[in-house]
């Protein structure tokens, strides 16, 4: 019997659809009885999806509606509140209803199950990143289906806590990297070759260096003749003006960029276009510069120095929440960012063996694309036979 297994993008950026596009032709190409059917709600994932996916046989493709209103209503909010993400849900009940799973890298879809009537329907989590924040744990998780993990210290944390089982979960590896296996490593053009920095601030009103930090940090690198900066936050700390943390009861205004910070021959400024979340930056970059991002994991594949900016005061040695800020030298002003930055490149080697052995904990890579190893286990938990010969598949 054919299984109808969606994947569902939504969000108003794009920058969760490299965690979960691999999977789609990995499972095209495994699954012996399966149709497959994309959705997005909004057209640029469903352009990021294709560039990903490649095209794959008999794969539909679905841009999501909402009533002419809530559009309306999101255009004069969607910079302060993601409204649409649940009128998205709501609006297209009777399409979810016809799938046996859908695969989703969010936690908003739960409203499916638990609001909206759809409790049959099968929620299967694939989580976007490696981080160590309190969020990779968050209660809710337990009500996924099963749960596709990145490493054994989410699966081992999670199990600890009780929101999964050893058979409603899997380590899957990191779909993210699968397409860039055995490309170059890109390069930003700056007029001078220096080392080149990667600032990439959190999004978060409370955790993040940017609201009470990241302005001096500019003015810093735009007065330096010894390194060229990439200023690419987290995609979302752009989108909206307000950004709010229920969990820490905070509200704050997202800054703008000075126009002479804009025209600074040694930084680049991309605050949210594709290659601020195609790993583009972290790859190029020879030094990282953050706060809590776990794009961190994505830039130490290969170690490479890391300065971390702590502005909201942690205490946060031996605290599992910031473990990786071992990895680096942690600064609290903008008086110690010099220091802070000669020190991680002089003494990389004291810091050299703390990221390799995060990475492996948080990221477990394998010769097997991790994208197969993702398809395979939905495979097993949807009792879904697989193909006896898998056919060559190539992304995008």
């Amino acid at each position: 019997m054919t299984q109808h297994i969606g994947f569902l993008f939504n969000h108003e950026a794009d920058h969760q659809v490299w965690h979960l596009a691999p999977m789609i032709p990995a499972l095209a190409a495994a699954a012996k009885d399966v149709k497959i059917s994309v959705l997005a709600s909004t057209a640029e994932q469903l352009e990021t999806v294709r560039q990903i996916a490649g095209n794959v046989s008999g794969c539909e493709f679905h841009l999501l509606s909402v009533p002419r209103s809530v559009d309306l209503i999101d255009k004069a909010f969607k910079k302060i509140a993601p409204y649409k993400r649940i009128a998205i849900l709501k609006n297209n009940l009777d399409l979810f209803a016809g799938f046996d799973a859908l695969i989703v890298p969010e936690r908003t879809s739960l409203l499916l199950k638990e609001n909206f009537g759809l409790k049959d329907l099968k929620i299967i989590r694939v989580c976007h990143g490696a981080g160590d924040r309190d969020v990779a744990w968050a209660n809710n998780i337990a009500k996924f289906d099963f749960v596709m993990l990145p490493g054994e210290k989410h699966r081992s944390r999670m199990l600890e806590l009780g929101l999964v089982r050893p058979e409603t979960s899997a380590v899957i590896g990191y779909m993210k990297f699968d397409p860039l296996i055995n490309t170059p490593a890109p390069k930003v053009q700056f007029k001078q070759d220096r080392p080149v920095v990667l600032y990439n601030p959190h999004f978060d009103p409370y955790l993040s260096s940017w609201y009470d930090m990241g302005l001096d940090v500019l003015e810093y690198f735009a007065a330096s003749s010894e390194y060229n900066l990439i200023f690419a936050p987290h995609i979302m700390l752009f989108e909206r003006n307000i950004h709010t943390s229920l969990s820490y009861k905070v509200a704050r205004w997202r800054k703008r960029l000075p126009p002479h910070i804009l025209n600074c021959d040694n930084i680049h400024i991309d605050t949210g276009s594709k290659k601020s979340t195609d790993m583009t930056y972290t790859r190029a970059a020879d030094i990282y510069l953050g706060d809590v991002s776990s794009q961190v994991y994505e830039f130490i594949n290969s170690p490479k120095p890391c300065v971390f900016l702590n502005a909201h005061n942690a205490d946060w040695k031996n605290n599992p929440q910031y473990k990786f800020w071992s990895m680096g030298p942690v600064i609290s002003s903008i008086a110690a960012l010099h220091n802070g930055l000669s020190h991680s490149i002089e003494h990389h080697t004291l810091y050299k063996l703390a990221q390799k052995h995060l990475f492996r904990e948080s990221i477990d890579l394998q010769s097997k694309p991790s994208a197969d190893r993702a398809a395979e286990a939905l495979l097993k938990f949807m009792d879904i036979d697989a193909c006896e010969q898998q056919p060559l598949r190539k992304y995008g």
